[in-house]
């Protein structure tokens, strides 16, 4: 069984409509799939539908923006309720992620030919506007040559056009997701780069309810694949792997990553 529970789509910053996010994967072979789009759900009605239809196990999934202390954090919800509360804290911060957008947009436009409308057409279905159709838009300029160079520059977050925004606390998200019956498991926690747990947080964490740990990632060194393997056994955390495929925003291809059928079956068991 192939299960690869991290994907994204236009509904967020991927490249692929929902319904095509499962098409591709049900090419590459997959059994399960899950849909974690950044902050937002408003994608699973579309990608359970194609699921059925070609014959696919699918994962309603969330990745959650959080903090800690001032790091950014992405946690994945697997499995959780439509509860008021869930929904509420996602659209909080989608609605801090306009507002970011929004000032980092006026700060490039002072250097560069970049306006906010042109951001909003890279957006077309996406729930919420971020720094990936940003990037975006700066490719059209010619300003960088892909997403990657404009992440690693530009939209760095030691970048003089950065600008943070509002995200739960890491602790009270996963609180949050155990209570609409959701998994949380931590997404990427070792890539460099972004913001690396460290093996005291994510031991917290464990105390809070946090289930598993993304391990297996394409931003994951061997050194670090191995770091977080041990933390999992050393506290019993479920140790996934995903893609986190955004179409032809990322390079991360459908399936390099998976989860395998015995860690699915205990994040099934962790389900509430």
């Amino acid at each position: 069984m192939r299960i690869d529970p991290h994907t994204h789509s236009t509904s967020s910053d991927g490249t692929d409509e929902p319904a095509d996010v499962i098409r591709a994967a049900a090419r590459e072979g997959l059994d399960v799939v899950g849909l974690a789009d950044h902050d937002t759900t408003t994608g699973w009605a579309e990608a359970s539908r194609e699921a059925a239809t070609v014959g696919l196990e699918f994962i309603p999934a969330v990745e959650v923006s959080t903090r800690h202390e001032g790091s950014s954090i992405h946690l994945l919800a697997l499995w959780p309720r439509e509860d008021p509360a869930f929904l509420s804290m996602l659209e909080k911060t989608r609605t801090a992620r306009v507002d970011r957008a929004r000032q980092i947009v006026s700060r490039l436009g002072e250097d560069f030919d970049l306006t906010w409308e042109g951001v909003v057409l890279k957006a077309v279905n996406a729930e919420t506007i971020g720094r990936p159709h940003i990037a975006d838009a700066l490719v059209d300029l010619g300003v960088v040559p892909d997403r990657d160079a404009a992440f690693a520059e530009l939209l760095a977050t030691h970048s003089p056009y950065y600008v943070p925004h509002y995200a739960p606390k890491i602790e009270e998200a996963i609180v949050v997701v155990r209570s609409v019956g959701g998994v949380p498991v931590l997404a990427h926690p070792g890539a460099e780069g972004r913001t690396v747990v460290s093996d005291d947080l994510i031991a917290d964490l464990a105390r809070c309810g946090l289930a598993g740990l993304e391990v297996d990632h394409r931003d994951h060194s061997e050194a670090q694949k191995d770091r977080l393997s041990k933390v999992a056994g050393r506290l019993d955390l479920i140790r996934t792997g995903g893609s986190d495929y955004h179409g032809l925003g990322k390079q991360n291809r459908l399936g390099e990553n998976l989860t395998s059928p015995e860690a699915y079956r205990l994040l099934i068991q962790a389900r509430g």
